[in-house]
């Protein structure tokens, strides 16, 4: 059961003063030693970005072979003070993932190690600003989406999970969390069977999933609507990327406060935890590769998603 880290990472980040070096402080006290954090200015603000490892026994940080996890936690701020007081709606994706850190942390100190390692990234901002979106106004960010990806998405990480606060629009209406379609190098893929059943077991009901579009799988910055920034992370690696979505039956804004549910935050964490030991043992695919390689052969490579497209002449087209 990860509710009693759930509870007080939400109770931690809960603050005006909470900042990524305190964050740190309390992962390190857990038992999660290899954390690090790096303060990242823009022209809103700044922000702390938060990486913490939990090596496997037989992961990359001990010299084995065991796939790594990612696991990301995907939002504009944690807070949007002074405008609004209180933790934001957007917020959930880092409560999840650094709750994941936590019981990590502590079930290693336990004796439960994973096979590999686990690789947790997100960013501390109490102070974040808002910008308009349609239906509800988003949660923006002191640093744009590149800087983002540059510090959350490590070149260890074999698969990605990110998590993100996706209740702002009427695409989804359930309350709880659904997850996406697998999307690798431009393509989106079959929703993977694993993660569906995986979802299954750790909720108790019929897995939840969510549509998206070629819009959703591009770079911020090319003025294209995208339905929130969950699958940002793909358009930075070569490794599969799933997005999970912490939802709503109505449209709530990012910037809302009152509007976070731990119980649906704490299913999010049990089902990641539960991913990083099937995934990091080998027995979780969140794609098929030779399917993969067959469409990539069939149609060429869709890496020109993955840029802000030709008129930015980043994308070479075939």
């Amino acid at each position: 059961m990860s509710f009693k880290a759930t509870l007080e990472v939400f109770s931690f980040l809960d603050s005006a003063k909470v900042n990524g070096e305190s964050v740190a402080d309390m992962l390190r006290s857990q038992g999660v030693k290899d954390v690090t954090v790096r303060q990242v200015h823009g022209e809103r603000g700044h922000t702390d970005f938060i990486k913490a490892v939990i090596p496997g026994s037989r992961g990359k940080k001990n010299g084995g072979t065991a796939p790594t996890l990612g696991v990301i936690g995907r939002l504009g701020g944690i807070g949007a003070r002074p405008e609004r007081i209180g933790l934001v709606s957007d917020g959930d994706g880092a409560v999840a993932a650094l709750a994941v850190a936590l019981k990590l942390g502590r079930m290693a100190e336990n004796g439960d190690v994973l096979p590999g390692d686990v690789i947790v990234a997100t960013h501390i901002c109490p102070q974040a600003p808002t910008i308009p979106h349609e239906p509800v106004p988003f949660m923006g960010s002191p640093v744009d989406m590149a800087i983002m990806n540059r510090f959350e998405v490590d070149p260890d990480m074999d698969a990605i999970l990110s998590i993100d606060t996706t209740k702002g629009n009427r695409i989804i209406n359930t309350r709880g969390f659904a997850i996406s379609p697998t999307v690798k190098e431009g393509y989106i893929l079959r929703v993977s069977e694993d993660l569906l059943e995986i979802m299954s077991i750790t909720t108790g009901k019929l897995p939840v999933t969510f549509p998206i579009t070629m819009q959703d799988i591009t770079p911020y910055g090319n003025g294209i609507y995208h339905l929130n920034s969950i699958l940002q992370p793909a358009t930075a690696t070569s490794a599969p990327c799933v997005g999970v979505a912490i939802t709503a039956e109505t449209p709530v804004p990012g910037c809302a406060t009152g509007a976070s549910h731990v119980t649906d935050i704490e299913e999010v964490v049990r089902f990641v935890i539960e991913v990083a030991k099937s995934f990091t043992s080998g027995k979780c695919a969140f794609y098929d590769p030779d399917e993969f390689r067959r469409l990539v052969d069939l149609y060429g490579p869709m890496t020109h998603l993955q840029t802000l497209g030709k008129s930015k002449g980043e994308a070479s087209f075939r």
